[in-house]
């Protein structure tokens, strides 16, 4: 059943966006995610997936006109390989401030603190990321980091759902929240292609 947008805007109101260099072991681990979500939500009213790459400040003109902003990037955040976090609001942006270490041509902290002094800041803003076990030169993820995608795959859809439906943007509500939260948890438990790559 199709969904009617209730926005004036020629951008979805959710921008799903995924960073960093798939040249650089687990640093890629944003594009790989951006596409398992993006194959949730194709053709979803509401949601726009984006693989930002190493473009840094270049996406700038991407979170302009958004309500809301899911990141999807490695997140070295002290914690064990594999680990999955999830932040949101100042709690993320006090996490991302910190200097870059990672190859992106401005992180996503620096992107955002721009967004915010022009004024283009989304309202609700989301980081889904994972611990890296392997940030160097090489083709492809590691097996600690390709075993957590399917959980913050997880996570991911379930913050894009809550948002749709605190936006009203959804008028099937709860029902097709579930469906989705169904698709992504099968992939946990191997019902689903595994993730492929790049």
């Amino acid at each position: 059943m199709p969904v009617t947008a209730p926005f004036n805007s020629a951008k979805q109101p959710v921008l799903v966006l995924g960073l960093g260099n798939i040249l650089l072991g687990d640093d890629g681990l944003g594009p790989a995610l951006v596409r398992e979500v993006g194959h949730f939500y194709k053709n979803v009213e509401g949601v726009e997936c984006v693989d930002g790459g190493t473009q840094g400040m270049a996406l700038l003109g991407h979170l302009d006109g958004r309500e809301a902003l899911v990141i999807l990037d490695a997140y070295p955040g002290s914690h064990a390989p594999g680990t999955v976090s999830v932040l949101g609001g100042s709690a993320m942006l006090d996490a991302l401030a910190a200097p870059s270490t990672s190859s992106h041509e401005g992180n996503a902290g620096e992107l955002l603190a721009a967004a915010a002094l022009l004024n283009t800041l989304p309202k609700s803003i989301f980081l889904v990321g994972i611990e890296p076990e392997a940030v160097r030169a090489q083709s492809g993820l590691s097996d600690t980091v390709r075993r957590a995608l399917p959980a913050a795959l997880v996570r991911a859809c379930v913050i894009i759902e809550q948002t749709l439906l605190t936006l009203e943007f959804c008028n099937v509500g709860a029902t097709r929240a579930d469906d989705r939260r169904e698709e992504a948890e099968s992939v946990i438990s191997g019902r689903a292609p595994e993730f492929s790559e790049p």
